[in-house]
């Protein structure tokens, strides 16, 4: 069976974008929420208390952590080459996108302080759904052509 070189180059992007995020979350995380959110939210995001603070903390090395392994992990996946696993790879991250931004559109934009974010972060899901799209249009009109 032979692969798909789009398949590999979204996989590697996506890959890069998850451990680059993943690592700024463990070690930076005042620092991307003060240029994400402003300094305002920024602190109000981080908690109040030393608890609050060192519970948000930890919350945030463990989803960077998270975030970091799964790159790793779509690094290890770009080298696959069945056809039909891409496939059925890509349609997974195309609706995990897609729930993320459903999330976000019902959910997160009713937070006071994250209100004002909701809708770039809605368009850079998408984006990242779109691009496993074109890869299943690409694959799909290859296999048909």
């Amino acid at each position: 069976m032979g692969s798909s070189p789009g398949f590999f180059v979204i996989c590697l992007l996506h890959s890069i974008i998850a451990v680059t995020c993943g690592g700024l979350m463990m070690f930076y995380m005042k620092d991307i929420y003060e240029f994400g959110h402003g300094p305002e939210t920024a602190t109000k995001l981080l908690g109040s208390t030393p608890h609050d603070q060192l519970l948000i903390r930890t919350s945030d090395s463990f989803s960077g952590l998270l975030l970091f392994a799964i790159g790793f992990l779509l690094f290890m996946v770009a080298f696959v080459k069945d056809r039909e696993f891409q496939s059925f790879f890509a349609k997974g991250c195309t609706v995990l996108h897609v729930s993320m931004a459903l999330w976000r559109f019902y959910f997160e934009r009713r937070v006071e302080d994250l209100a004002f974010d909701w809708l770039r972060q809605i368009v850079g899901d998408i984006l990242l759904a779109l691009s496993w799209v074109f890869f299943l249009v690409y694959s799909w009109r290859e296999k048909y052509d």
